[in-house]
């Protein structure tokens, strides 16, 4: 199996005992938990244009993906906003 550099680097660290349990795991975990769902809440609805081409391709991409086209679109929208989303240079 191919781990990435930053994966390497995670396996390494714990391997070392640089982790360390948090205290109440189950709660901090409960807490993150409603973090993800409130921020993951899809409670607004956007229409939008664009160019048959275009939602051909995210529907064929989103089908190779197993997902909604739909969902795909939100996904690369949210990682565009958040900053995970890199351009490629041309």
């Amino acid at each position: 199996m191919k781990i990435r550099r930053g994966e390497k680097e995670l396996l390494d660290s714990v391997e070392r005992g640089e982790w360390v349990t948090v205290p109440d795991v189950k709660e901090e975990a409960k807490r993150y938990r409603e973090y993800a769902q409130a921020s993951f809440r899809k409670d607004k609805r956007v229409n939008i244009r664009i160019s048959e081409r275009d939602l051909a391709k995210l529907q064929r991409r989103a089908l190779r993906e197993g997902l909604p086209y739909q969902t795909l679109i939100s996904s690369i929208l949210h990682k565009f906003v958040t900053g995970q989303l890199e351009e490629k240079p041309s």
